[in-house]
């Protein structure tokens, strides 16, 4: 790069994620160079990118997904940086070598600390190594003998969890000595299938808890800090539909036994960039879950109450630069939430609506933030994830911010495709989410109320 050159960084992934990254980029002075398939040549990442660069036809695994085509794709255009966002190829260990294999930054941690805490058994051991208090478990199992041994000595309930993956896929819950053969075999070949990986553990099932993830930073300078927490318990099947921050009713001392416990795992594995541990939470008690060596979907609500760029960290950090920002100056103002809505249809049990978006219309106001891929008039394809836009709304407190999901969501209209946008509307009036501190079980358990 020549001197005074601006620097030039590939976005390899597409969607909201993709529209983000490039703005924060831009904001720093940065290039941006966005990737797309032949589904997506006309999306609004690719029009808001510096250049584009065509990586393949319509299917994620000959586009997003070939990491010979993203990386060629970062070096024909000149970039020095390759941000892999969420999803797709950024837990790839093999991902992020090729890129610095082939003299580019990888916008993350090393290849070495994305397959550490990607093996999930693996990342266990660094925990308690590092003080991390964990859910009991075994070590990956041999065979299904080892798996009844291990469910012996841990106490049903169990969870049969794949070794490396994540997104809620290879995990079975089991009951009794009689479901565990089948489980044991049904989550390995999910795990198999999912990851190229059907290695599985026990772990001991945590009834009733609560999932709080903590967002993390730290630099090549040494310097690891928190940004508090972000409570994840409203979900279905595992996979996330309303986050909040901070976690609403949380113990104190919970909140700093997990934060803490959080900045000594990032530099037990001597982590860089953007990443979050997660926990359960259950009365008094936490315990480590796992962590995702990127930036998360919900990122945007931390920004809201902390005021800080997540992303253009990441930038900064991939530069070589000390964070910004020391852990004295990262405080919590207001409340936040974040409503993830998809082109789902949530009463033909969530099946995708792809299509052409006819209408868009934004809601808007004082702290309503909207992050999204596409606007009317483009095209959702049936390829990729069906994330839409994510509304995130902020207030001086929960009462504020509950109302401004609640008047975001009226005000947010979507035609040409279905979209959950109904039923984050049901969650926000729901008494309990109005009171806060619901359970990972809580969503299914009220669906399967008359």
């Amino acid at each position: 790069m020549s001197a005074g050159e601006s620097p030039r960084v590939l976005v390899a992934n597409r969607g909201e994620i993709a529209v983000r990254v490039i703005r924060a980029a831009h904001a720093l002075g940065w290039e941006a160079v966005a990737v797309h398939s032949d589904a997506d040549a006309e999306q609004l990442w690719v029009r808001l990118a510096d250049e584009a660069v065509h990586i393949g036809p319509s299917p994620a695994t000959k586009s997003y997904l070939d990491v010979d085509a993203v990386v060629q794709a970062a070096l024909d255009s000149g970039c020095g940086y390759v941000h892999p966002g969420y999803g797709f190829l950024s837990e790839r260990p093999e991902f992020a070598r090729r890129v610095t294999d082939a003299g580019l930054v990888f916008v993350g941690p090393s290849a070495e600390v994305i397959s550490s805490m990607g093996d999930k058994a693996l990342a266990r051991e660094t925990a308690e190594r590092a003080g991390v208090p964990v859910v009991p478990g075994s070590g990956v199992l041999d065979d299904v003998a080892q798996a009844r041994e291990a469910a012996e000595e841990l106490g049903f309930p169990v969870l049969v969890k794949a070794a490396a993956g994540g997104g809620g896929r290879g995990i079975r819950i089991v009951h009794s000595a009689d479901e565990l053969d089948d489980a044991v075999s049904t989550a390995r070949a999910e795990a198999s299938s999912a990851f190229g990986d059907g290695s599985v553990y026990l772990e001991k099932a945590i009834i009733d808890a609560r999932h709080i993830e903590v967002q993390v930073l730290a630099d090549d300078h040494g310097s690891v800090v928190h940004l508090f927490e972000r409570d994840c318990s409203v979900q279905r099947r595992r996979q996330k539909l309303l986050e909040e921050a901070p976690a609403p009713g949380l113990d104190e001392g919970v909140r700093e036994e997990m934060t803490a416990a959080a900045v000594r795992l990032t530099a037990e594995v001597g982590y860089r960039g953007a990443g979050t541990v997660e926990f359960l939470v259950t009365g008094d008690r936490c315990y480590f879950i796992e962590m995702n060596t990127r930036i998360q979907v919900e990122h945007p609500i931390t920004e809201m109450i902390t005021g800080v760029d997540l992303v253009a960290e990441q930038l900064r950090i991939a530069a070589g630069e000390p964070m910004s920002l020391a852990q004295e100056d990262i405080d919590v103002l207001g409340v936040a939430l974040e409503m993830r809505i998809n082109a789902e249809d949530p009463e033909q049990d969530f099946f995708p609506s792809p299509g052409d978006i006819s209408r868009f219309d934004l809601p808007n106001g004082p702290g309503v933030r909207i992050d999204s891929g596409f606007v009317a008039g483009g095209r959702i394809p049936p390829f990729y994830d069906s994330l839409l836009a994510k509304v995130i709304v902020h207030g001086r407190d929960r009462p504020q911010a509950l109302a401004r999901a609640r008047q975001a969501l009226d005000e947010l209209v979507v035609e040409g495709v279905v979209t959950t946008s109904s039923l984050h509307r049901s969650l926000i009036d729901d008494p309990d989410v109005q009171r806060g501190g619901v359970t990972t079980t809580w969503y299914e358990e009220r669906a399967d109320r008359p």
